[in-house]
């Protein structure tokens, strides 16, 4: 089957934002064992540094590695294990707006019922007047995947998805977008917004 790709920033991209984390982890993890190492000894702030090292530095490289891409219905995550999730069947969606220095990114969080691991999936990421969105394609088959099941909140994010489709197709700036009206409508100040489905539905008649 088809597998299209869903990542919303290219591989070089990620590359880079793995070396820039390395070095940070690295700065962080000497800083804090030289701390502990100056008051317990040398053996301590050792075991301090790789504490922090480690699990950051894992964390980081499965980042690096994360792939997401569509498969019919299916959103496939690969890091170092792969899980999917059928947007067809799919009983919890919802849609994200991320706040990390002033980048705004709009995800939905799919799982296929309510206590399942879900999957995040980044659609847009907008900071000042730029930004970077998932492609024509890529919206378009996530738009027939979640219209192909019979959730009322599916429909609804499958017609935002359209109505961005036509935001593109018209030429409309970024005020014109529904993914950027979303991300500017956001509470300031946290980390990651839930937007609650009224409001996401609401929001979405009044486009039409």
């Amino acid at each position: 089957m088809e597998q299209l790709p869903l990542d919303l920033f290219d591989r070089a991209a990620a590359a880079k934002r793995l070396r820039m984390a390395i070095v940070a982890i690295l700065i962080l993890a000497a800083a804090l064992g030289g701390v502990v190492g100056l008051i317990f000894g040398q053996v301590a702030g050792l075991v301090t540094a790789g504490a922090v090292a480690v699990p950051l530095g894992l964390f980081s490289w499965s980042q690096a590695r994360r792939r997401l891409w569509l498969e019919g219905t299916k959103i496939v995550l690969r890091t170092f294990g792969k899980r999917s999730v059928d947007l067809s069947k799919a009983e919890r969606i919802e849609l994200m707006v991320m706040d990390v220095r002033s980048v705004r990114t709009v995800s939905l969080l799919v799982s296929e019922t309510p206590r399942s691991r879900g999957i995040n999936m980044a659609m847009a990421s907008y900071s000042g007047t730029g930004g970077a969105e998932l492609g024509i394609m890529a919206l378009r088959k996530l738009a027939d995947a979640l219209a192909s099941s019979e959730s009322t909140g599916s429909l609804v994010f499958s017609e935002l998805l359209v109505a961005q489709l036509r935001a593109e197709a018209r030429g409309a700036g970024l005020d014109g977008r529904p993914l950027y009206q979303l991300a500017k409508a956001a509470p300031p100040g946290k980390l990651a917004t839930r937007l609650k489905p009224e409001a996401v539905t609401k929001f979405v008649t009044s486009l039409e």
